[in-house]
């Protein structure tokens, strides 16, 4: 059987042993062959000299098809294009457009004077530069600011519109929330490939932190999972990899063939996960899957 496709993403370092420790993450995972690996942009667009650094690294040292996120925010047309351009010229193909957040401490979102207003208008923008491949977020239980569930599948509408080629979704945590969403992008003739994204588990505090800013929900099962287990870091990996397994191979059988790995720059859970669900260095690859 051919194993699922995967696909992960980094975040840009801020120290050296953070670089060294992404790095060592970053061949690693290298070894499942992915089909790209995508770094992200902080808030505010704080972290845009490290992500294209970063970017350019695996783009020059390494055979992966590197995606660098842009964002909205802090930047005028001009200057993102600028970016673009420059990605364009160094050989990275692979875009990821996003609003973005507003910085750390900022209140509601507002667009930047002169610059790309939303994530449409980024994507609209980015097809004029380049013929980059496009991936935008899509958000299963809705993006904390949209105003319906309806009106927030309209905006994922207009952005594969505008060109994007595929979406990857928020994480979730039950299998139901993608089946339903997928259900109802489907009925509103969205096409392109929807990724799901999967997020494990490392810091339950955190992730329910996370989860009520970002509006995705945590089953009571899953919270009884980790129940005492902050001082029991070994035991909670094992219950992080058996939850995002499970998950994994519940969205298998509903045909789901490629997943977007959020990896929180660690390399062992996600290794774990990924032999779980059948996909495995291609040296160790039965011949049929090859």
């Amino acid at each position: 059987m051919t194993p699922p496709k995967v696909s992960f993403e980094f975040f840009p370092p801020k120290t050296p042993e953070m670089e060294a420790s992404l790095w060592n993450c970053v061949v690693k995972l290298a070894e499942l062959e992915p089909t790209f690996v995508s770094v992200t942009y902080g808030a505010g667009g704080t972290t845009r000299e490290r992500t294209h650094a970063t970017v350019c690294r695996i783009r020059d040292e390494t055979k992966l098809e590197p995606a660098a996120h842009l964002t909205c925010v802090g930047a005028t047309r001009e200057e993102v294009n600028v970016v673009a351009q420059t990605y364009w010229s160094r050989g990275v193909r692979h875009l990821v457009a996003l609003r973005g957040d507003p910085p750390t401490g900022g209140a509601d979102y507002v667009p930047t004077p002169g610059g790309y207003a939303y994530a449409r208008d980024l994507v609209e923008g980015l097809r004029k530069v380049a013929d980059f491949e496009i991936s935008v977020a899509a958000y299963p239980e809705g993006h904390p600011n949209a105003v319906s569930a309806s009106a927030d599948l309209d905006v994922l509408k207009r952005k594969i519109d505008a060109g994007a080629t595929r979406a990857i979704t928020q994480y979730f945590f039950e299998v139901e929330t993608y089946e339903r969403f997928l259900e109802r992008a489907r009925k509103a003739g969205i096409t392109v490939p929807i990724v799901p994204g999967i997020l494990p588990v490392t810091n339950f505090a955190q992730v329910l932190k996370f989860s009520a800013a970002c509006g995705t929900s945590v089953p009571v099962a899953m919270a009884e999972m980790f129940e005492g287990l902050d001082n029991d870091p070994e035991t909670r990996k094992l219950v992080a990899a058996s939850h995002a397994v499970d998950l994994a191979l519940g969205l298998k059988k509903l045909g789901v063939d490629e997943f977007h790995f959020y990896t929180l720059n660690r390399a062992d859970l996600v290794m774990a996960i990924c032999r779980r669900i059948g996909v495995k260095p291609h040296a160790l690859q039965p011949a049929s899957a090859a």
